[in-house]
């Protein structure tokens, strides 16, 4: 019976975890680009 690769399978949960908080990381970043748009939009005086 072969032994268990402990090392490649804790790299394995380490790239795996490394991918989520990449995604994570991303859907704050372009939640944060959606609202600096409409938070310049707020603050710009109306031009007469």
């Amino acid at each position: 019976m072969a032994k268990p690769n402990y090392s490649f399978e804790k790299r394995q949960r380490e790239i795996a975890k490394k991918k989520q908080q990449d995604e994570k990381q991303a859907k704050k970043k372009a939640a944060r680009e959606a609202a600096k748009p409409a938070d310049a939009v707020r603050e710009t005086p109306p031009q007469k």
